[in-house]
């Protein structure tokens, strides 16, 4: 066989593995079977804190160089997770290449759950962005080292519940730093987003007293919100919800909610929610403190699903999960208090938070 080499967009994103500001990858798996179709990146951030915990994304890429990159800091971003949880895990995550609807097979499945065991249980999977429950089920049968499945088969099935309990924790604390009260009673809390995770979100702040409005490009999820709480008020689109006049804005649908566009005209005094890489780019964070906003990091206070996948291997038990997606209170504060200690963003104070414990581990393990 003759070596082609790869293009150059490719041969720069081989580059970043090895760069320190990229955060030092372990290991980085690209996975095929022509049978089946599979394309797969697995990477592996840290096992610092115990074998890499994280979920496989599938997902039809613009280009092979941008699944990488995908894997990288999707693998990267559950390391901080991860360690801020207090899971004993590090962060890994996964990207099939190709478009679901029409690749995604249970051969390949099959294909790709032998690939993660080959890794020997340096790399758990569980669901993300285009794979489901129902996926887990079938990874499993040849792949021991997943979570998120089925209860039928052993697992914790759907995720969102602790997740959006996590969220609701967050916000809690948010509102305990900010106004010395850890509850949304009587705030007005606009929602962008009420699919799996903010539908239960929903029910958490009614609940507390407080008053919501929300918005979601699907109709029928706003539809189901309103005709189940004819008082939850709806709005056209996330600017009219953002603009709105809001205590705090929870973003629970795609990433790069905050941005240069929308921070200015951001109405909240907290921002807390469950969508991912709420951050369009670096800096954001110093731009909501400088506005006084007062930002609780997207993956602290979404880390009840992956507290919830993690209790799968060691025999499902809801309320001990609970339990310590409940924690999601005190870490948030303790990220608020080295925040101001610092004079740092709290999406600084808990990325050092993070580092500090996955450097203490690795000193452990050198002695």
């Amino acid at each position: 066989m003759t070596d082609v080499p790869p293009p150059a967009d490719d041969l720069g994103v081989l580059s970043t593995l090895f760069r320190s500001e990229q955060g030092g990858h372990e290991q980085v798996v690209l996975c095929q079977d022509r049978e089946t179709g599979l394309r797969a990146v697995i990477a592996l951030h840290s096992t610092a804190l115990g074998p890499a915990l994280g979920g496989t994304r599938f997902h039809a890429y613009a280009s092979d160089a941008e699944a990488v990159m995908d894997a990288l800091n999707l693998a990267r971003g559950m390391s901080y997770k991860n360690a801020l949880a207090g899971l004993d895990h590090g962060g890994g995550k996964a990207v099939i290449i190709g478009d679901p609807d029409t690749l995604k097979s249970e051969e390949l499945l099959l294909a790709y759950g032998r690939f993660v065991a080959s890794l020997g249980g340096r790399y758990v999977t569980a669901c993300d962005v285009g794979t489901y429950v129902a996926d887990m089920d079938v990874v499993a049968r040849t792949c021991q080292w997943t979570t998120g499945r089925s209860p039928a088969n052993g697992g914790a099935g759907d995720s969102s519940v602790l997740t959006a309990f996590g969220v609701f924790q967050g916000m809690r604390a948010s509102a305990q730093h900010l106004w010395g009260d850890p509850t949304l009673r009587g705030r007005r809390v606009g929602i962008a987003g009420v699919g799996k995770v903010g539908h239960h979100l929903v029910e958490h702040l009614l609940e507390d007293g407080a008053q919501v409005v929300v918005t979601d490009v699907r109709a029928e999820s706003v539809d189901r919100i309103r005709a189940k709480h004819p008082e939850v008020v709806a709005v056209q689109d996330t600017d009219a919800l953002i603009r709105d006049v809001l205590d705090v804005y929870a973003p629970c649908a795609l990433g790069g909610a905050l941005s240069d566009e929308s921070v200015p005209v951001l109405t909240a005094r907290i921002v807390c929610g469950a969508a991912n890489n709420q951050l369009a780019h670096p800096g954001v964070e110093k731009d909501l403190s400088d506005r006084g906003i007062l930002y609780a990091p997207d993956y602290v206070v979404n880390a009840g699903g992956v507290i919830q996948v993690a209790d799968e291997l060691h025999g499902f038990d809801f309320d001990r999960a609970k339990a310590k997606a409940t924690k999601i209170f005190d870490t948030t504060l303790a990220i608020f208090d080295r925040a101001k200690a610092d004079g740092i963003p709290p999406a600084a104070a808990a990325d050092r938070i993070a580092e500090q414990r996955m450097a203490e581990s690795r000193a452990r393990s050198a002695r």
